[in-house]
């Protein structure tokens, strides 16, 4: 069953009855919302819930972790992203989601809404009223107060006698301490002490076992009893409260001087991050960048930072009192600086690193730091505009690839508001606005921006922006039925710029691929077929997958139109696997389209409905019934007649809603591998 819920890691301890209770709210309600104070182990319930009733629902179970927003205007999109829909159009967001989910039957975890929760009961109450298939599990620290909203109030876990907070303790303290004798004589008792003091507290429990190995059970129980039995001024806040914020204190207390800062210089970062972005990040005075690195490992071993791999993480409530330490030292801006500048610079390395074997990579990179990047590009925005022209403009053209068009656009759009007036980086910003206004369709628009972008790089002089612009110009006027207009543009372009830097081939590429487009909706197929293998060779030699992706979604037209169907499925096939090692829905789209044109000219009519339908699921994940060059109609309405033609209209419709209701990349998987038997 499809599915995006986080791995389990660590061991999951007790819960049997909020389970119970779990299973059957999920069955018979449509929002259930988990409550509880912070620590308490809303999000592993959570993901053990929706692990269990997963089967339960057609169209998968999918997770939007909300804690890395730092305020709600990435809400839509991280929920849009979860559900897998990558919208290419010029709707509302919203109405977008809606449509997307109008027929699916899923269950959406919302996890950690406390800090979103008025937009989370907006947005809940837009998508439950349109969506009847759709079941919610919400974890936050207070009901979203909803209408038919059920609450599971999630309690710390038993401590008396043997119970799961001792259990838990237990299996915390075998991974600290491997050689710790906890059934010796007094650690019994001591360990039974601790979680009595924490009062059962999730991560309370696990801050304490993450003491161990520096300090033996009889002294942890020591402190926390010592500590907890001083008075503290937190009155105000509700008791279970009081508890885990004296148990992080008294964690706090246990690190070094340069674990405490690096806990709060840590906050800054938004999602998931790696050493080598601590590094960047939190390095500065007495916390050197080898620094970094070693108080980083004890706050892993501390299980203050949580570690999977070589990335590492924060939970909110620990987070949150290190974002306290931060403002008490004064060190809010100065963390936000370093923040924005090692994001501007992961943007400048991926921008270069377009054309080459590391393509993928930064593809990925860009991606995984969503979070980030907007964290960084707000911040810019308010304080170094020209910074954030050229990071808007450096990191567009990923976005648009990975389907962030309205972001793009609007954070494309403010950088032009209020950054320099001309200049390399502003040239590039009108392209990625230019380039992400032709995805949505507005043609116009995008015509006017290619002439805009076309002038601004004139003034520039560099090669870059005006192989930039005559891509923008040649592709609207590609996707606005002007073939002989685009060749025009990108010939006489290609003949007056050299390829001085490897960026600037990256644009020659493109512009190359353009030529292949208009070629061959020219109907010139042999000279479209020559430049097609020579940009195809020109893009193994960099190793640059996306334009080869649509070299080879050319060369499979290409043959189609020749009428080789054997050699068209072959280069649709190799299509498909570049974008989906870049998770191009858009471009899947297309070469599934293409895929199943080759297979009904093969004569394999119920095949080629089936992946028609699975076309049709990512078509919708992009909001369009289909897209492509003017040309493509007329093919695709030929070859579906040809398709039907060969096994019957019933046959055919029954095998094309099998590909429509088949999860995607189940779909798409048996698409490449051939294997579509009905």
């Amino acid at each position: 069953m499809a599915s995006n819920i986080p791995e389990e890691t660590t061991s999951f301890v007790g819960r049997k009855a909020e389970l119970a209770r779990l299973e059957h709210a999920l069955a018979t309600y449509r929002l259930t919302t988990l409550t509880g104070s912070g620590g308490v182990g809303k999000t592993r319930l959570a993901v053990r819930a929706a692990r269990q009733a997963a089967h339960a629902y057609r169209d998968g179970t999918w997770w939007a972790d909300l804690s890395p927003l730092h305020d709600d205007g990435l809400l839509l999109a991280t929920v849009s992203d979860a559900v897998g829909l990558s919208d290419h159009t010029l709707r509302m967001p919203i109405d977008a989601l809606c449509e997307w989910l109008v027929d699916k039957e899923l269950l959406l975890v919302l996890d950690s809404c406390e800090h979103l929760r008025s937009a989370c009961a907006h947005l809940l109450g837009e998508i439950l009223t349109t969506s009847p298939g759709l079941t919610v599990l919400a974890t936050g620290r207070q009901p979203l107060g909803l209408r038919g909203e059920q609450l599971v109030e999630v309690e710390p876990l038993p401590v008396e006698g043997a119970g799961d907070a001792l259990t838990l303790f237990r299996d915390r303290a075998a991974a600290a301490a491997p050689d710790l004798d906890l059934d010796a004589p007094g650690n019994a008792e001591a360990a039974a002490e601790i979680c009595r003091r924490l009062e059962g507290i999730p991560l309370a429990v696990e801050l304490a076992a993450g003491a161990l190995g520096r300090d033996t059970v009889e002294q942890v129980a020591a402190r926390i009893g010592s500590r907890f039995d001083v008075p503290t001024d937190d009155s105000l806040w509700p008791p279970r409260h009081r508890t885990l914020r004296t148990a992080i204190g008294w964690s706090h207390e246990l690190c070094t001087p340069l674990e405490r800062l690096l806990w709060a210089r840590l906050t800054v970062l938004r999602g998931d991050f790696d050493e080598a972005a601590a590094r960047r990040v939190c390095a500065e005075g007495p916390l050197t960048e080898d620094g970094v690195a070693e108080a980083l490992k004890g706050l892993v071993a501390k299980s203050v930072v949580r570690r999977d791999g070589v990335r590492h993480r924060m939970l909110n409530t620990i987070r949150e009192y290190g974002r306290m330490w931060l403002a008490e030292l004064g060190e809010e801006r100065a963390a936000a600086d370093r923040h924005a500048a090692c994001f501007l610079s992961l943007a400048r390395h991926a921008h270069a690193g377009w054309t080459g074997d590391d393509q993928i990579f930064w593809y990925h990179r860009i991606a995984e730091s969503h979070a980030d990047l907007c964290a960084a590009l707000d911040h810019l925005l308010a304080h170094d505009t020209a910074a954030a022209q050229e990071m808007a403009g450096r990191i567009g053209f990923f976005w648009c690839c990975c389907g962030h068009l309205p972001q793009t656009r609007d954070y494309a759009q403010r950088a032009l508001d209020v950054g320099p007036a001309e200049g390399p980086h502003r040239t590039r910003a009108l392209w990625v606005l230019g380039i992400t206004v032709m995805l949505q369709g507005d043609y116009p628009a995008a015509r006017r921006l290619g002439r805009e972008c076309t002038r601004a790089a004139a003034r520039d002089g560099a090669d870059e922006g005006i192989l930039a612009a005559a891509y923008l110009c040649g592709l609207t006027h590609l996707m606005t039925g002007r073939p002989e207009a685009s060749l025009r543009q990108v010939d006489r372009v290609l003949r007056s710029t050299g390829a001085a830097t490897p960026l600037e081939s990256a644009y020659r590429l493109r512009c190359h691929l353009i030529t292949v487009f208009a070629l061959t909706s020219l109907g010139r197929l042999d000279e479209a077929a020559e430049a097609a293998m020579d940009l195809r060779t020109a893009c193994e030699a960099q190793d640059e997958c996306w334009t080869r992706s649509y070299v080879d979604y050319q060369l499979a037209l290409i043959a189609l139109l020749r009428g080789d169907a054997d050699s068209s499925a072959t280069y649709a096939r190799s299509m498909l696997a570049g974008k989906h090692r870049m998770r191009d829905r858009f471009g899947i789209a297309l070469g599934l389209d293409i895929l199943a044109a080759a297979i009904a000219a093969q004569g394999a009519g119920a095949r080629a409905a089936r992946v028609y339908g699975t076309g049709q699921v990512y078509w919708r994940m992009v909001g369009h019934p289909q897209r492509g060059t003017p040309e493509l109609g007329p093919l695709r309405e030929a070859c579906e007649r040809q398709a039907r033609a060969a096994v019957g209209d019933a046959a055919y419709q029954r095998a094309f809603e099998r590909g429509r209701a088949d999860n995607a990349e189940v779909g798409l998987a048996a698409a490449l591998q051939g294997e579509l038997l009905m």
